[in-house]
């Protein structure tokens, strides 16, 4: 029998920090159907007419702050993490790693699994949490590759892991060195998206923007709602460290546009603790399996340099699961599971 398959798929990053380069990557990214669910011509005018051409030298420049000798801290962490997987699980397997947007790409690791002449082919989208803009966009894009095969492997798919223990332990344990209970508040700071995205994930039609509080517990009604898994992830990293309720906040950050995005946002909770007179905030990023620009920027410094201005001292980041060793089990934990 030939080798099973594994790919293991990240958002995406720029090939180089320099603007043409960053243009491209949101180009491809924002042209997403999933990304930005309007009409086609609406989101080609919006992104390639304002959004991307306004906002890739803006980008460009954030991205230079976080890139350093290594390059994208995202590509290197998540090219470690193939790397360990395939080491892990040994010779019966062949890994490779794709970004949705850019390189390495889909396309690219798709031929690599099937030139490997491997038996069977399983996906693992490296996003926790399930989003229809995320998971599902990678989703769509392999099944729209491997549809076009004229023999078409056994294929399978990691819908979400956001309550995986081992992640878990592994989010609470990098923690633990910063001492938790010396922070005045804990923030578990998600990826906005936005409102439409999740009602249109709602079969039911109870969704949580029509009930107060539904998010916060976990149910068979809204158990793929990107938000119900983002606060039960935060709800057992807590569980885990035993921090109270009243010690932690949920908020979602990368809020683009002016459309109502889930809420409530970071930047909010952020005002609204400067004004409880809170001084030390520790912030978890567990949409996030390996530190990016979300990460290392948004949060590290302009969350820190926003609160700062509020009044309060320090914005602490929790650093990303990235190389754990422990991680890595729990993908290999994964992978044999499925």
């Amino acid at each position: 029998m030939g080798k099973k398959g594994i790919l293991l798929v990240n958002l995406g990053t720029p090939d180089s920090p320099e603007v043409s380069d960053v243009r491209r990557y949101l180009d491809e990214f924002l042209m997403d159907e999933r990304v930005i669910d309007i009409n086609a011509f609406k989101r080609t005018l919006l992104v390639k007419g304002i959004i991307v051409p306004f906002r890739s030298p803006k980008t460009s420049k954030l991205y230079k702050e976080i890139w350093d000798e290594n390059g994208s801290p995202l590509l290197y962490f998540s090219k470690i993490q193939a790397s360990m997987v395939q080491e892990g699980l040994g010779d019966d397997y062949h890994v490779e790693l794709a970004m949705r947007y850019q390189n390495p790409s889909i396309p690219a690791a798709l031929d690599k699994l099937k030139a490997g002449m491997v038996e069977s082919i399983q996906v693992i989208p490296l996003f926790p949490q399930y989003a229809s803009a995320s998971t599902g966009s990678v989703i769509q894009k392999v099944m729209e590759i491997v549809s076009t095969w004229p023999t078409v492997p056994p294929i399978s798919f990691v819908n979400s892991f956001h309550d995986d223990p081992l992640m878990i332990n592994t989010f609470a344990e990098h923690a633990e060195k910063y001492q938790p209970e010396s922070y005045d508040q804990i923030l578990f700071s998600f990826h906005g998206l936005p409102e439409r995205q999740l009602i249109k994930c709602d079969h039911s039609g109870q969704h949580c923007l029509k009930k107060n509080d539904c998010c916060a517990t976990l149910t068979d009604v809204n158990k793929f709602c990107y938000s119900a898994q983002c606060h039960d992830t935060a709800r057992l990293i807590a569980k885990r460290l035993n921090i109270p309720k009243d010690k932690y906040s949920v908020c979602f950050q990368s809020r683009l546009g002016k459309e109502p995005w889930v809420q409530p946002y970071t930047s909010s909770v952020l005002k609204e603790l400067a004004e409880k007179g809170k001084k030390k905030l520790l912030v978890f990023c567990p949409a996030f399996v390996a530190d990016c620009l979300e990460t290392l920027y948004e949060v590290s410094v302009e969350y820190h340099e926003e609160f700062r201005a509020l009044g309060g001292e320090e914005v602490q980041l929790v650093s990303s699961l990235n190389d754990d060793p422990k991680f890595i089990e729990a993908l290999i934990g994964m992978i044999r599971k499925n």
